[in-house]
Formats: C-alpha cells, sequence, structure tokens
C-alpha cells in the first residue's frame, strides 16, 4: 500500500466531516486540498440516512454523505464518503440483517441497512434524482476522467465498497480504486469473495483497537486483505507508549487513523484531535 496515497484519500474524506449531514447545498465547485493536491467539487452525494431501532425516522431523511471530486488539471476522479451521525446506535441496535446484493446476481447477500443506504445514494438532492453508480458518466466533469478512487470512513466504507463492486461490474469505469478507513464488515463471505475476484486495487486499513471494523459478526466476512494494521501504542524502544487515548470514539475517528498513518509514512505528522491526546504514557500493554 502506498502510505501516502492512503493519507491523500483518507484527507479527502475527512473533508467531507466538515459538511453538515443536514447542510444539503451542493458544495460543486468548491476546491479542497489533500496530499498537496487540489480537487474541485463535482457534486455532493446525498441519501436516506441510516435507519437505526433508536430513531428509525431516519429512514426519511435526506442528508449529504459524501462528495465527487477531480483533481486540478488531471482526470482523476475520487468519490469520499463519511461514516454517519447514527455510528454507535446501529452497533447497539445489532440486528445485522441481510439482503441479496441488489446490483449483481450472485454476488452473495449485504447488511440491509447498508444496503439500503447505498440504493438511496444521488448526486442531487431530489429523491428521484440519478443513483450514483449510474449517474457517475454523465456528471460535468471539467477533463476527461482517467481514473476513479472510491474512499470511506466508518459507514462510509460501507457505502464505498458497495460503490467500487458496481462501478467495476456495472460501468465503463471497471478498475477502480479503493481505499476504506476502519470500515465495517458489508457483506457475508460470497460477497467478500466477489468483490476480490471483482475489484482488484482495495485497501482496507483498520487501527487495531477500533471495534467498528470487528463488526458485524460472522457470517459477515471482510473484503480484502487487511493492509499492516495500524497500532495506538508504540512498544519499542521501551517504554511503551500509549499515542491514543483509548475511547471508541478516538480510537475510530477518523483522524486518529490520519495521525497513525502520517507516523507510518515518517513524514510531517497530522495531528490527533485534542480530545484524544493520550492521558498517560508509557504504560500499559498492547496485542501482537
Amino acid at each position: 500500500m502506498d502510505v501516502t496515497a492512503a493519507i491523500q484519500f483518507g484527507q479527502l474524506v475527512g473533508e467531507t466531516y466538515d459538511i453538515l449531514p443536514s447542510d444539503l447545498t451542493n458544495s460543486a465547485g468548491n476546491v479542497l486540498t489533500a496530499g498537496g493536491i487540489n480537487y474541485t467539487v463535482v457534486t455532493t452525494i446525498y441519501a436516506n440516512d441510516l435507519a437505526t431501532d433508536m430513531n428509525p425516522d431516519r429512514v426519511n431523511e435526506t442528508v449529504s454523505i459524501g462528495l465527487v471530486c477531480q483533481a486540478n488539471g488531471a482526470g482523476d476522479v475520487v468519490i469520499a464518503f463519511r461514516g454517519t451521525e447514527g455510528n454507535w446506535e446501529w452497533i447497539h441496535d445489532a440486528d445485522f440483517l441481510t439482503v441479496p446484493c441488489p446490483f449483481l446476481v450472485g454476488a452473495g447477500h449485504t447488511d440491509d441497512g447498508f444496503t439500503a443506504m447505498y440504493n438511496s445514494l444521488r448526486t442531487a438532492a431530489a429523491p428521484n434524482s440519478p443513483i450514483v453508480a449510474k449517474s457517475i458518466s454523465s456528471l460535468p466533469f471539467p477533463r476527461p476522467v482517467t481514473s476513479v478512487t472510491v474512499c470511506g470512513h466508518s459507514l462510509g466504507g460501507a457505502l464505498a465498497t458497495l460503490l467500487a463492486l458496481d462501478l467495476a461490474a456495472n460501468t465503463v469505469f471497471s478498475h477502480p480504486v479503493i481505499y476504506t478507513y476502519g470500515s465495517p464488515r458489508t457483506g457475508d463471505s460470497l460477497f467478500a469473495s466477489t468483490f476480490d475476484q471483482v475489484v482488484t486495487n482495495s485497501y482496507r486499513i483498520e487501527n487495531r483497537l477500533d471495534i467498528v471494523p470487528k463488526l458485524p459478526p460472522p457470517p459477515y466476512q471482510h473484503v480484502d486483505e487487511l493492509e499492516p494494521e495500524l497500532t495506538p501504542v508504540r512498544l519499542f524502544p521501551l517504554p511503551a507508549e500509549i499515542l491514543v487515548d483509548f475511547t471508541p470514539t478516538c480510537e475510530h475517528a477518523i483522524a486518529t487513523y490520519l495521525h497513525l498513518l502520517s507516523l507510518r509514512s515518517g513524514g510531517t505528522v497530522i495531528p490527533l484531535d485534542v480530545n484524544c491526546q493520550p492521558k498517560a504514557k508509557g504504560t500499559g500493554s498492547a496485542a501482537q
């Protein structure tokens, strides 16, 4: 895995969190910078929010969930997804029901909540707007598209996984690259094996102390082989050093993933969220 590229696309994912879910203004024309590269937003991506037992009405709420961008002066397109406000609610609900993969016959089963959200992805806020996979080729890109990278954090990683397979199987963009950060498992073993055969440029990044990638439990299965795990504890040189405050929120945050990736890159260190600074150093142990 190219760690520099992983940081770059993770920074674009981080930009999606700067847009409130309730802000349905299309960000088209805005310029974002990630990894020293400027990207122009082509469109915001909208979806029905993830319904949970605690907030079932979310299924009727339209939210902004991601961005389609193109690198300035180049043909590279990036589709980036954030997580949802219901990140912890679906963990507590723990229903984890499955439905057949909606866009590829014989590709196994996927989580019903993630799939419903995926089916609602649109390139405009109106509910009858074209779905993302079918509308990508008709978006007003400033330059011809030469590559497509899909990236997402948390539940956005599940959406990115579904979209990457849909693009590869059903569109002219048959060789997407995908980076996910702290993604949950998206489907069953047949879905995972189908994905691995069809999407050949996939990078799954996981903090070993993040609980979200451990869910849903088997028979759900992760796609792709895990890239070397990130660890929020430095064991050597002694004494061991805690790098991130050990809370579920901090271990899962996209800023934590970027910080740990930057430590691995050996370049400029990306700071943690101030609330995730470790409370103590030099003690404790970590699984190897």
